[in-house]
């Protein structure tokens, strides 16, 4: 297999097999294994139409004594169950996700980066509504795959500082809509606004609050968080989606001895802040060294263009350590696949 392990970039990569279970009749089949990218659906599936999906993101990891780990998986199942809930979609038991996703892996298992490369398998559960419907109603089908792909950083950038841009003409997700869930329609509105801060040069946007466009609520695809006097602070917002990496790294915070908050965050709090970022699955933890708001003309900047700063680095270096198991996971997040 020729990958340049260390040069990856996120994005597709085809890898041997993906698992499948069909629900059908009031309940869901074996897994499957498969080795096609493709499967055969009915024009008048509701995921087409109503957008009956959801999806989840996670990684597993090579640790320096070469053995997988699998990093938090039942959170990721406990999660796609609130977002089928929140769509109405058949739920996924916790143990049939689980088990997929442990399958999958080590059906995969070359495809896991080698320990000190910085790339890791990102897995990808998605579940959908293949049942056809007309009318706005739930289907009676879903189908729930697991496929997997060995991925570098999510911004080219990797753990550097990078430059936000705060929109304020889009809105990604409404307070009582299904911002909150992890759905396929809060990505695809979000799509404009991150190409349109990509054309001026950000990396991503960051998005206010929907109703009065006072608080800060989520950058691009990922958890907004600011360090402030020993305090790591993140929003507390109905619209915003639970990362389990910042839950993670709450939890990693206290136990440095830090104070967490979770709470609104006006937008101008910005300039309190010494240290700034956005966390998730994909980007781990992406630090700022800007956030630019162009209707306000203000720029808010944070240390050192070119270096994280001292706490996020200690977050992030922890976090990953944890996964890859260079550092005791005395929080049991890890699982250690054979």
């Amino acid at each position: 297999m020729d990958l340049d392990w260390k040069n990856l970039g996120f994005k597709i990569i085809k890898t041997d097999f993906n698992v499948r279970s069909v629900f059908k009749d009031g309940k869901w089949g074996d897994l499957e294994v498969s080795s096609e990218e493709y499967f055969p659906i009915h024009i008048g599936a509701t995921c087409l139409h109503y957008g009956q999906e959801s999806f989840e993101g996670l990684k597993a990891f090579t640790g320096a004594d070469g053995q997988i780990r699998l990093f938090r998986h039942g959170e990721n199942a406990k999660r796609m169950i609130r977002s089928a809930r929140g769509i109405l979609m058949a739920e996924v038991p916790e143990e049939l996700f689980m088990d997929a996703v442990e399958k999958v892996i080590l059906l995969n298992k070359k495809y896991v980066p080698p320990y000190g490369t910085g790339a890791s398998l990102y897995i990808r559960p998605l579940l959908i509504g293949t049942g056809p419907e007309v009318g706005v109603r739930p289907a009676k089908e879903y189908t729930f795959l697991v496929f997997v792909m060995p991925v570098g950083p999510y911004f080219k950038a990797g753990f550097k500082p990078v430059e936000m841009l705060i929109v304020r003409d889009h809105d990604r997700a409404a307070p009582l809509g299904t911002g909150h869930l992890k759905v396929g329609g809060n990505y695809a509105a979000s799509m404009s606004s991150i190409a349109e801060a990509h054309k001026k040069g950000f990396a991503t946007s960051m998005y206010l609050d929907a109703r009065e466009k006072k608080y800060i609520d989520e950058c691009g695809p990922a958890n907004f968080f600011g360090i402030k006097n020993n305090t790591f602070i993140t929003p507390k917002s109905p619209s915003i989606l639970p990362s389990i990496t910042n839950q993670s790294l709450q939890v990693i915070a206290r136990n440095m001895g830090m104070k967490v908050e979770i709470r609104p965050v006006p937008v101008e709090e910005l300039a309190e802040f010494e240290e700034v970022g956005a966390c998730g699955t994909a980007a781990v933890i992406t630090p700022f060294s800007k956030v630019v708001d162009e209707e306000k003309d203000i720029s808010y900047s944070f240390g050192d263009p070119q270096t994280p700063g001292p706490v996020t680095t200690r977050l992030y270096e922890t976090l990953v350590g944890i996964q890859n198991g260079d550092l005791e996971d005395s929080f049991g997040w890890t699982k250690i696949l054979d």
